[in-house]
């Protein structure tokens, strides 16, 4: 697509969310120096998108997020688009008629030059930390992690201490991008050093370590590496998020699911059980020998797990199975950060997502396990939501400021 945009059409930026619990549009001035966007009108829709033989419906969606689109932009007396960002749940395996239909047909409504199509992992990463280094949890009826190093940083490499530095008097530290997009980075516990990670498989494809030492072949004296400055591949890296038969460990259907275990335990009389939850599960379910009726042959069988995971939080500071089920929660939940994040002094582990509203129950512990995973990583809570990050990604874009790293299955831009 033509990346030319007139002054008129970069003032306003639209972000559409699309994912399991509905649909969301938003516009929003996008003429914050960084890309961020500001003040958004909304609309919102409880119905998700529709799924067909090519994926999500394209047609079906631009049919309901057009009009809205532009009633928002009358609404805020913008005449046109400086740029779009779509971030939906599925784009990487269910967006085929998204790229194929939506730069025409949002260049036609409204003139836009510029849209970037998104994972709602995105989105939800840019919207809880902008454009920073760091790493992501979203955490609600299942579980992922993100972590990103943007473009255009640089870190710098030396002694033996292994740290990576700020690159002359930035505010942190960072990764610059080699051109090795969907390259993210993680600790190497063996060396202490940092492995290049394709997000494609996981599979380790370089290894670049800050304090190896090099072997003198001639006398064998072992001599620390002289400290260089490197432009390191930027990248994206993604850990759990494979669903409630695989994965999304620490999640609410997985929460829900041990504490439903433990009552049914009770129930039984075997060892592991809490008689507290077997408690709240009669009391949400019925009769504890009727439930697996009730839950089998329901089609959203994660979700009405997730449904009993409050119930785990409200008896865990009296109940120690309770308890015990929130803190290995926690543990899963800080491996999954602990797996993305770079390390890299001004990483930040952002956490976001409903299951984390349960409070100090499951916040404390996993506070507690971010701390002993991630030393001197600052632990926050998202600054917004997935909206928020498909506006901030598209204000970016429009303002030639998006740093955040292309990745075909992630974020592209066209």
């Amino acid at each position: 697509m033509d990346d030319t945009v007139s002054a008129d059409a970069a003032t306003h930026v639209l972000g559409i969310d699309s994912g399991g619990s509905g649909v969301r549009v938003g516009v929003a001035p996008a003429d914050i120096p960084g890309g961020s966007a500001a003040k958004p009108l909304t609309w919102s829709s409880a119905t998700p998108a529709g799924v067909g033989d090519r994926g999500i419906d394209a047609a079906a969606l631009l049919a309901r997020v057009l009009p809205a689109a532009r009633e928002l932009l009358r609404q805020a007396g913008a005449r046109r688009l400086g740029a779009v960002c779509v971030g939906a749940a599925g784009m990487a395996t269910l967006g085929d008629d998204l790229r194929a239909r939506l730069p025409d047909a949002l260049a036609d409504a409204f003139g836009v030059r510029r849209l970037a199509l998104a994972a709602d992992a995105v989105t939800a990463y840019a919207g809880a930390l902008g454009q920073r280094p760091g790493a992501v949890v979203a955490a609600g009826t299942g579980l992922i992690a993100l972590g990103a190093v943007p473009e255009d940083r640089t870190a710098r490499r030396g002694g033996t201490d292994g740290a990576y530095g700020t690159e002359g008097a930035g505010a942190g530290a960072g990764v610059a991008a080699g051109g090795g997009a969907g390259i993210g980075w993680a600790a190497d516990r063996t060396t202490g050093g940092l492995t290049a990670d394709r997000t494609t498989g996981g599979q380790t494809t370089g290894d670049r370590t800050p304090d190896r030492l090099t072997t003198d072949r001639t006398t064998g004296d072992r001599t620390p590496d002289r400290p260089t400055t490197d432009r390191l591949p930027g990248g994206w890296r993604r850990a759990d998020g494979w669903g409630h038969l695989l994965g999304d460990c620490g999640g609410g259907a997985w929460i829900g699911r041990a504490g439903l275990e433990a009552a049914m335990r009770a129930h039984d009389g075997r060892d592991g059980g809490s008689k507290p939850l077997l408690a709240r599960l009669e009391a949400v379910f019925g009769p504890a020998a009727e439930l697996p009726g009730k839950l089998y042959p329901r089609p959203d069988r994660p979700a009405v797990l997730a449904s009993f995971a409050p119930e785990v939080g409200r008896c865990a500071a009296e109940d120690p199975v309770a308890e015990r089920i929130l803190r290995d929660a926690a543990r899963h939940i800080a491996e999954a950060a602990e797996a993305v994040c770079p390390r890299l002094e001004s990483s930040v582990v952002a956490l976001t997502g409903g299951l984390f509203r349960m409070g100090a129950p499951l916040l404390t512990p996993v506070r507690e396990e971010l701390a002993a995973r991630l030393p001197g990583t600052r632990v926050t809570e998202a600054a917004g939501d997935p909206l928020d990050g498909a506006l901030c990604v598209a204000a970016a874009l429009a303002t030639d400021e998006l740093r955040l790293p292309r990745d075909p299955g992630l974020l592209t831009v066209v």
